[in-house]
């Protein structure tokens, strides 16, 4: 018996662990799986753009906190008790039977928040079964969560009316603005909408919702909430007459958040960006502004992208303009991720690398001629020539020619690696398949990537007074859009590009000329120095503009999703004066800091550009980036032997070495010096050699064909009239009144004088050229002409 007595208390001893186990894991984890909206907000927390969720809700994302308004009306309104209880209301439930007894059919509810709550994310028929089960779940659910926690799953998933769940989002469709906003009015409205939602219809049920509102504002003043005055007028404030549209100002940064979130691993989705309200508004007017002026011209979208230089923050976002109303605007398309040609926003970096690794100096001298490489020929904006221009004037005057020559120099190969290297990720071929037109726009990038580099440098040069010998490896990151704070550090003695190199770059792009543009660049007044560099794609299809100070970057890009071309579409016409625009909303900034500890003083010619040389006429000390002491010596500036009148060259073989004054003389090739003295008039060319010395002794070739080069491939093209065309031959001689003759296949041709240039109609094939000057100087070069 006694055992019997035993095992039975055991039995239900067991019975009541598994109920209470089944108690305690009766509450499902998340209470709410329904979808919510993928919401942007801006870094103070104001809304920028929200997206419907996928079942059709409006239900933003479960909110940490509710208004304090919210919770005193709500409470007011539906459960009195509720900071009493623990999930049920025994007074109320009492009171509801007995009133319900009374009637015969149900006049008074006794649910709490808290039974709502369970109710909601239940979404069963309301069966007194059921709502048994809720007074079970309402109690466990008040064991485990706050009351605040419970406020807010209530107020983020309440019924709003129509397609509206939530406070937040009720607050901002039938408002316009933010629940912590809300009047009393507004607040006491919202509040009485979860237990009737129907009353929310336009044109319907307003004289109800009204009189329910203004009963709960009585309410509140008899409980001292809020006082007469603010009773009375609270009730003279109107109720919501139609939904609103919410804000979309951020409708690409959105769209990228809703692709990304699955990388973010974000719990909600909810972001709270990095975005500066005020500055997102103002830009997207600017770009709204130039938009009526350039959809004339058929160029249908832009975008702006500004980043803080320290953190890399995106305080700025316009991936388009914003016309979903017209399809054929494709304002859909974020042009911040979209890749695209970068035209000659490259050219900085080109530069940059090369001064880091002591490849040429600020002003070194680069050819600046007709150019042909292996069938390419690169062609200046203007279609002119200088002979021999400075690197960062080439830079500053955006130069097509002498950028090429640069790579050549420092190799394509090595130029594709090292654009890796600074943070440009979307070349997805090979080295070779781009070739040298990589530094033309040959290649494809997107504002985002290139915005990032150029604000990695200047937060690299930053941060030059912390550590003068060293770099910080993390200085170097893509832009982010969600403030993720890195601090930490990760010293090396060396870097991508050294602190000089960055420096002098800046430097460079500060100056905003532009050849074909030298009076326009005067309508761009800025209060702050800005380095800057447009791009123009081949076909006139990408407007670039890409600038910054100590503290800001502002990246534009003009043109159309499509890819189409249009006239006038160029960097400097469409983007800058958006780029100029942006920068006037932006706070001055500190001039980039001189890297002093990291540069080395180095004696340069003045003339050349080039590390001074013995022969140099004119050398200054200056200092220059630290791997500038293995750059080359000047090679124009060089020893000659003239006679005592300084008209003929002369050497021992051909003069008495008493009769000869040694002088240093600026030297540039035939070609180089053919272009150089038409904008340089105080060009001295080179003495001619004495008649007294023969060809063979001397030192310098006289002559210089400039087009086309020996071994070059060309092809001649047909003109309108159906005819085959002619291609202009032109060399370049040391002595101007000098003679060449002109000999094709071994078959003189023609003579000329002076201008020594010849439109000639080679036939398909291989062909030499040889040209003989009248002291019988001779060059012989082969080319070949192609049929297609």
């Amino acid at each position: 018996m006694k055992i019997k007595k035993a095992l039975k208390k055991y039995i239900w001893l067991l019975v009541g662990l598994v109920i209470l186990v089944a108690f305690w894991f009766s509450l499902p984890r998340p209470l709410f799986n329904a979808p919510t909206c993928f919401v942007v907000k801006a870094s103070n927390g104001q809304l920028l753009s929200a997206a419907i969720a996928a079942d059709g809700q409006w239900r933003f994302p479960i909110a940490d906190t509710v208004p304090d308004k919210f919770v005193k009306c709500i409470t007011s309104f539906e459960d009195k008790r509720f900071y009493q209880h623990w999930g049920v209301d025994f007074l109320a439930l009492a009171r509801a039977i007995k009133i319900n007894t009374k009637n015969q059919k149900t006049k008074s509810g006794a649910s709490t928040i808290t039974m709502q709550v369970i109710r909601l994310s239940r979404n069963k028929p309301r069966t007194l079964w059921q709502k048994t089960i809720e007074m079970a779940l309402a109690f466990r659910l008040e064991i485990s969560y706050s009351k605040a926690q419970i406020l807010a799953l209530y107020a983020s998933n309440a019924p709003f009316g129509s397609n509206v769940v939530g406070l937040e989002a009720a607050a901002w469709r039938y408002y316009g603005r933010q629940a912590s906003t809300l009047s009393w009015a507004e607040m006491a409205t919202l509040a009485v909408l979860p237990n009737a939602p129907s009353l929310i219809h336009l044109g319907k049920n307003r004289l109800v919702l009204l009189k329910k509102r203004n009963a709960l504002l009585d309410k509140l003043n008899t409980q001292n909430t809020i006082d007469k005055s603010t009773c009375q007028l609270a009730k003279l404030e109107p109720i919501p007459h139609s939904p609103l549209a919410l804000p979309q100002n951020a409708p690409h940064l959105l769209d990228r958040f809703k692709q990304d979130f699955s990388t973010l691993k974000a719990d909600k989705t909810l972001l709270i960006s990095t975005i500066n309200q005020a500055l997102q508004l103002n830009v997207a007017r600017i770009i709204k502004r130039y938009h009526q002026q350039y959809k004339a011209n058929g160029i249908n979208n832009a975008a702006a992208l500004v980043l803080d230089i320290e953190t890399g923050n995106t305080l700025a976002y316009i991936g388009n303009i914003y016309e979903p109303q017209n399809p054929e605007m494709e304002s859909h398309v974020d042009m911040i991720k979209a890749v695209r040609s970068p035209g000659s926003t490259l050219k900085p970096l080109l530069y940059a690398s090369m001064l880091s690794d002591g490849m040429l100096l600020p002003n070194t001298l680069i050819a600046d001629i007709p150019t042909q490489i292996g069938g390419y020929t690169p062609q200046n904006y203007d279609l002119g020539y200088d002979g021999a221009i400075p690197a960062a004037k080439a830079l500053s005057r955006s130069l097509n020619i002498p950028a090429v020559k640069m790579l050549q120099q420092y190799k394509y190969e090595r130029f594709y690696q090292q654009l890796k290297k600074l943070g440009i990720t979307s070349l997805n071929n090979p080295a070779d398949f781009y070739g040298l037109s990589i530094i033309l726009g040959g290649c494809e990038t997107s504002m985002w990537q290139l915005s990032g580099v150029y604000a990695s440098m200047a937060r690299t040069l930053n941060h030059y007074p912390q550590h003068p010998q060293q770099y910080n490896f993390n200085d170097y990151h893509a832009p982010q859009y969600i403030d993720i704070q890195n601090k930490n550090e990760q010293l090396n003695t060396t870097s991508v590009l050294d602190y000089g190199a960055i420096y002098y770059t800046f430097v460079a792009m500060q100056e905003v000329m532009r050849p074909g543009e030298e009076l326009l660049w005067e309508q761009f007044s800025s209060s702050q120095k800005i380095a800057w560099k447009t791009g123009t794609s081949f076909g006139f299809r990408d407007g670039w503009a890409i600038g910054l100070t100590s503290k800001y970057l502002v990246c534009v890009w003009v043109g159309n999703a499509d890819g189409e071309g249009r006239p006038e579409l160029t960097g400097i016409k469409t983007a800058a004066p958006i780029l100029f625009d942006i920068f006037d909303l932006l706070p001055a900034s500190a001039p980039f800091v001189i890297p002093y500890r990291n540069m080395a003083k180095v004696l340069v010619c003045k003339k050349s550009g080039y590390r001074a040389s013995m022969y140099c006429a004119g050398a200054e000390d200056v200092y220059m980036p630290i791997n500038a002491l293995k750059s080359a010596l000047c090679p124009y500036h060089q020893l000659i032997h003239v006679n005592k009148t300084k008209t003929y060259r002369v050497n021992s073989a051909c003069a008495n070495t008493d009769n000869m004054l040694h002088i240093n003389w600026f030297v540039l090739p035939p070609a180089m010096a053919y272009y150089y003295k038409i904008r340089h008039p105080d060009y001295e060319a080179l003495p001619p050699l004495s008649p007294t010395c023969t060809d063979e002794q001397d030192a310098y070739r006289p002559i210089e064909l400039i087009y086309p080069k020996n071994n070059a491939k060309i092809y001649i093209p047909i003109e309108i009239d159906g005819n085959k065309g002619k291609v202009i031959f032109n060399a370049a001689h040391r002595n101007t009144q000098s003679k060449i003759y002109w000999w094709l296949d071994d078959v003189y041709i023609s003579t000329t004088f002076n201008l020594h240039e010849l439109a000639l109609n080679p036939s398909i094939g291989k062909h030499s050229i040889t040209l003989i000057d009248d002291r019988g100087n001779r060059l012989m070069q082969v080319f070949e002409v192609l049929g297609k």
